[in-house]
């Protein structure tokens, strides 16, 4: 199979290491292309990905084309190849462009899968979500997993869900960006020096975060089973009630997913 990237953006680049490095396609099978020349070069010499000159040349070898453009190019860029897309599959990782506007500018032969990817697909960490087009099938469903599970783990939605997915996982990241931030500034507050604060902060929500994953437990578990009777965890958990911090994070999510509606 081929699979090609049209766009090699930094999302296109995770997933092409992905999907190379887990075997869902040898290297020689991808093909990618972009605006910028440099870019796609960029990628290919370091995947060994083949680059195409052109997105009409691009959808011409694929099998499957990975549309990572903007959001203000995703139509335009699937009409001028739309002849050339008849009977192939569209992975879209466009944010706010709805299926249906996408088959319509890829033809009416084409399938197409939504998928609202994040960024620590970067690292091989990702959280993602797809949603099937109207076209799309049960073996287009299996191969955008594989491709998925090469950067992180993926879950099938349906499309209204992926507004929710966007504010929850897609824009996550960012809080817990600042939630480790936070963390290392009350240890550089208690005297810590700021490297060794960033580095504790780090790891422990990286630890947290495995130990939720691996044991299947509920995260309400695993924190009472930190916070002991008049103890130094159940003290600070009060100080993080009283400042609202799990309210913040439902209104951060939920103000996410309406800015996503919004934005359709």
């Amino acid at each position: 199979m081929i699979l090609g990237f049209l766009g090699a953006g930094k999302m296109a680049s995770a997933l092409v290491r992905g999907v190379i490095s887990s075997g869902v396609v040898k290297a020689p099978e991808v093909v990618v292309s972009d605006v910028h020349a440099a870019t796609a070069e960029k990628l290919a010499k370091a995947t060994g990905a083949t680059i195409a000159g052109t997105n009409a040349a691009l959808v011409e070898k694929a099998d499957a084309v990975v549309l990572c453009v903007k959001p203000n190019d995703a139509l335009e860029a699937l009409r001028g190849v739309s002849g050339k897309l008849k009977g192939k599959l569209v992975i879209s990782i466009v944010a706010a462009v709805e299926a249906k506007a996408l088959e319509e500018a890829a033809g009416a032969d084409a399938r197409v899968v939504r998928v609202m990817p994040n960024t620590p697909a970067l690292v091989g960490e990702g959280a993602a979500a797809y949603a099937l087009g109207s076209r799309a099938t049960e073996d287009d469903a299996s191969l955008v997993e594989k491709i998925l599970n090469g950067v992180g783990q993926a879950v099938r939605v349906k499309e209204s869900l992926l507004d929710a997915v966007t504010g929850l996982s897609g824009s996550g990241p960012a809080y817990v960006f600042t939630v480790i931030e936070a963390l290392a500034d009350g240890g550089v507050l208690m005297g810590l020096p700021r490297e060794m604060a960033l580095k504790l902060a780090t790891q422990t929500v990286l630890g947290a975060a495995v130990m939720v994953r691996d044991t299947g437990e509920h995260p309400a578990v695993l924190r009472d089973q930190v916070a002991s009777p008049g103890g130094t965890t159940i003290a600070a958990i009060e100080e993080l009630e009283s400042g609202g911090l799990r309210s913040a994070l439902i209104s951060a999510v939920r103000a996410a997913t309406e800015r996503s509606r919004q934005l359709r």
